[in-house]
C-alpha cells in the first residue's frame, strides 16, 4: 500500500475535500507518511485567491516534486488554472478532487475497512460485501493485505443493507476489492443476486456498485445488466477498470481479462440500458508499454468513450513483480499521461454537454462548496445545485432539476 503526504491550502471547503480524500485513501489501505520525503505520493490541494497565492502554490508544487516520488495536484488552482503547472514544468498529475484517490492508488484494488462492517457517512451507507480478490496483478501490493476473496452469505449482506436504510441511508455504496467476484469462493458469482435482493428492501434509496474487474463481470454480464435494467434503485453505473488497450500489456500486468472481454461487457450494458455511466481506469507508462501499446489504449478510449476515466501514471510498489521491471523514463510517462488526460477531458466534457437542457431526477448526497449541494442522477453523474438553502435542499432529498450548464467533471442543475 502507498504512503501518502497531503497538504491543504485555502478555505474550509478545501479542508473538507482533503478529509474526504484522506478517508478514502485510508479505506483503501494506504497510510500517511511522516513527511513528503517519506511518501510514495504527495497530494497538494491548492487555492487560487490572488496572484501571490498562485505563485506560492507553484513554488510549493516544485518543492514537493523534488521531495517525493509522485505528485498529485488538485483544488481550485488545479481546476481553474491547471495549465500553469504544466507551463512551469512541474511533473504532476493535475486532477479533480474526486479523482485524487484513484490517481494515488496506482491502479491497485481498494481494500475495505478491517472488519468489513458497514458505515453510515451522512446519508451515504458504505457496505463492504466481501474481502479479498481473485486477481494477482503484477503491480498491485494490496493482495498481500487482503488475500483471496472471502464472501459472506447474501442474506448477511442484505441484513446489513437493511440496517443502513433503517439508520437513514439514502445511498448505499457496495464496496470491495472486486465486487464482480462476490461469491466466487462459494462456487458461484452472486453479485447480481445480492443487488436484486438489496433493491427489494423497502425504502426510498439508491444503490451504487463499486469497482468490479472486467473478468469477474464478464461471466455474469447478462444477468448483471438485466438486474440494472429491472431495478430503478440501482444507479446505472459500472466501474470496470480496463487499465490498458493492449492485450500484451494486460498479460504483463496479469490482469486476467483481455480487451475483447471488456468490450463485450460494455456492449451488453449498452444493449440493456438506455443511459448508463461507464467508469474505467488506465495505467499509462507500464514498464513494457510501447508506443503502439499506448496508441491502442488511446484508440480504446476513443471507441468506448467512458463517462468517467481515471488516468494513472505507473509507479513501482515495493515487493511487486512489476517493481523489478526496467521502467520507462519519466518523460515518456508524463507525455503519455498528458495525451490521455487531454483526450479524457474531451470525452467527459461531451457527456456533460449532452445533458444541458434535459430534466432529470437527482438525489442530493453531500454538501458542496459554499451554499451548494452535490447530487447524483440515475446514471450517477454529478450534478451541482447552487443556492441550496434558498431552495430548502438538504442531503437525502430527491428532486427534479433542469441541467443548465456544466464543467468538465460535473453539471449544474436548477430545481424545477
Amino acid at each position: 500500500m502507498a504512503r501518502y503526504h497531503i497538504e491543504t491550502y485555502g478555505c474550509t471547503a478545501n479542508r473538507g475535500e482533503s478529509r474526504t480524500i484522506e478517508r478514502r485513501l485510508r479505506d483503501g489501505g494506504h497510510h500517511p507518511a511522516d513527511g513528503p520525503a517519506d511518501a510514495d505520493v504527495a497530494i497538494l490541494n491548492t487555492c487560487t485567491v490572488v496572484e501571490k497565492t498562485e505563485r506560492n502554490m507553484l513554488r510549493r508544487a516544485e518543492e514537493l516534486q523534488a521531495e517525493t516520488g509522485d505528485l498529485v495536484v488538485t483544488g481550485c488552482m488545479a481546476l481553474a488554472q491547471g495549465e500553469e503547472f504544466v507551463e512551469a514544468g512541474i511533473d504532476a498529475q493535475v486532477v479533480h478532487w474526486d479523482e485524487v484517490p484513484e490517481a494515488a492508488m496506482n491502479g491497485e484494488c481498494p481494500t475495505t475497512t478491517p472488519d468489513t462492517d458497514p458505515v453510515l457517512d451522512g446519508v451515504i451507507g458504505i457496505l463492504p460485501i466481501a474481502r479479498g480478490c481473485m486477481s494477482d496483478c503484477s503491480y498491485c501490493i494490496t493482495k498481500r493485505a487482503t488475500g483471496k476473496i472471502d464472501s459472506p452469505p447474501v442474506e448477511e449482506n442484505v441484513e446489513k443493507a437493511r440496517a443502513l436504510v433503517h439508520a437513514g441511508a439514502k445511498e448505499i455504496r457496495i464496496t470491495g476489492q472486486d465486487t464482480g467476484v462476490y461469491g466466487w469462493d462459494e462456487g458461484e458469482r452472486k453479485l447480481h443476486v445480492l443487488l436484486d435482493r438489496i433493491c427489494d428492501i423497502e425504502g426510498d434509496f439508491r444503490v451504487r456498485v463499486g469497482m468490479a474487474n472486467p473478468k469477474g463481470v464478464h461471466g455474469i454480464r447478462e444477468e448483471l445488466a438485466d438486474v440494472f435494467a429491472e431495478n430503478e434503485k440501482l444507479y446505472n453505473f459500472l466501474h470496470a477498470p480496463v487499465q490498458s488497450g493492449s492485450n500484451d500489456v494486460l498479460g504483463d500486468m496479469r490482469r486476467q481479462h483481455q480487451v475483447e472481454e471488456f468490450l463485450e461487457v460494455v456492449e451488453t450494458f449498452d444493449d440493456r440500458l438506455d443511459e448508463w455511466t461507464l467508469s474505467t481506469d488506465f495505467i499509462v507508462g507500464f514498464p513494457t508499454e510501447t508506443d503502439a501499446d499506448h496508441e491502442r489504449s488511446m484508440d480504446l478510449l476513443r471507441r468506448v468513450r467512458p463517462e468517467k476515466i481515471n488516468v494513472t501514471r505507473f509507479s513501482k510498489r515495493p515487493g511487486t513483480d512489476a517493481a523489478e521491471m526496467k521502467g520507462l523514463g519519466g518523460t515518456i510517462k508524463k507525455e503519455r499521461s498528458k495525451a490521455m488526460s487531454e483526450l479524457k477531458r474531451d470525452v467527459v466534457g461531451e457527456v456533460h454537454e449532452s445533458m444541458v437542457g434535459t430534466r432529470r431526477e437527482v438525489l442530493a448526497v453531500r454538501p458542496g462548496t459554499g451554499d451548494s449541494v452535490k447530487c447524483r442522477d440515475g446514471a450517477y453523474r454529478q450534478v451541482i445545485v447552487q443556492h441550496a438553502d434558498d431552495h430548502g435542499i438538504e442531503p437525502g432529498d430527491m428532486l427534479e432539476v433542469e441541467i443548465t450548464g456544466h464543467e468538465t467533471m460535473y453539471a449544474f442543475g436548477r430545481p424545477t
